[in-house]
């Protein structure tokens, strides 16, 4: 990334001066380095400033693209914030929205199709919760809006570059991601825009010089593309390997803690990411907890996104815990850097 913090400075919009040349030429190079990550076509990339402005653009982007032909949308009780929050927006303003009750691991389960109208135009649900770490059925929600003929947004920001994810076997409109969650730099991310026919439909929702083929203006992040693009290069050839250091490590982890009384954990068993481990702790305050052990272990009690926010997560009440247990539960992190073998 450093030489394009300063020698190769220039604005990617510039015709005239050798240095927005080579900006411009990393920032292609970085579109095939995530196109390859997901199995797509670099021009079905757009780069934006990370998964919650992704989500915004293809949300309220393709809904207001194609509010003619329906104006009714399904997700999830427990999905980001950052794709609930426009979806509200959405509503405020005349469509209609159903939310799934997930199950007591927070998977969404095929019944997606049961709530399908004449009237749905976009189905979006994760790849994998943020908090839970638990997986869905993405092949099977994606075949289904697929038959019915609408669109399927899926928020693989947990996912992409931790698990397999090939747009080329699913039929999959719309998919974001995010650099940070593949150890790339903060404040950058991507779109996966399908340009297959039928071509996806999807209106700018910020206006102004046209960038990233008209659907997101301003000037590109050029140093945090790059950053981006290595990032998902290195994801790709670490993957499976890492994956599987990390499955072990958390599996270890499980082990130990199961051992402990008053442990419940709260993520599927099997169908979850490979280091991400959600537990609750019977008559502890997960707050108080992780404040005596602040300076040892970096641990959170939910989301990072919302974790200066007082009140119970949102994605703890959709599965159904109580206010007291949700107040008693922690999410732990395992990640390429660690090694330690954990016991008790």
């Amino acid at each position: 990334m450093l030489p394009y913090y300063n020698l190769y400075y220039g604005d990617t919009d510039s015709r005239y001066y050798p240095q927005a040349e080579f900006a411009k030429k990393a920032v292609e190079r970085s579109r095939s380095q995530c196109a390859k990550l997901i199995r797509a076509r670099p021009q079905e990339i757009i780069f934006t400033s990370g998964a919650t402005e992704s989500n915004n653009i293809a949300i309220k982007g393709y809904c207001l693209a194609n509010s003619s032909n329906g104006k009714h949308i399904i997700t999830s009780l427990v999905e980001h914030r950052s794709v609930l929050e426009p979806i509200k927006e959405l509503e405020k303003n005349g469509f209609k929205v159903t939310y799934l009750q997930p199950d007591c691991y927070g998977m969404i389960s095929t019944k997606v199709e049961d709530a399908v109208t004449d009237d749905t135009i976009l189905v979006s649900i994760m790849f994998a919760n943020n908090e839970l770490g638990t997986i869905n059925p993405i092949n099977e929600l994606a075949e289904i809006c697929n038959k019915k003929e609408i669109a399927f947004h899926c928020d693989a920001t947990q996912g992409v570059g931790k698990l397999p994810f090939n747009t080329n076997d699913l039929p999959i409109d719309l998919v974001s991601f995010s650099s940070h969650k593949i150890y790339g730099p903060k404040g950058v991310g991507g779109l996966y825009i399908k340009r297959k026919l039928p071509r996806t439909k999807v209106n700018p929702i910020i206006k102004g010089g046209g960038q990233e083929g008209e659907l997101r203006s301003g000037t590109l992040n050029v140093p945090g593309i790059v950053g981006l693009g290595y990032a998902c290069e290195l994801a790709g050839k670490l993957g499976i390997d890492e994956s599987r250091r990390i499955r072990i490590l958390s599996e270890n982890l499980m082990q130990n803690l199961s051992k402990i009384d008053g442990i419940m954990f709260n993520n599927h068993p099997d169908k979850r990411l490979p280091g991400t481990i959600n537990i609750s702790i019977d008559g502890v305050n997960a707050e108080s907890l992780l404040s005596r052990i602040a300076d040892r272990v970096a641990l959170s009690s939910g989301s990072a996104c919302s974790s200066r926010k007082t009140e119970v997560s949102h994605v703890l009440k959709g599965i159904g815990l109580t206010e007291s247990v949700a107040k008693s539960t922690i999410r732990v992190s395992i990640g390429r850097f660690k090694s330690s073998a954990f016991t008790y």
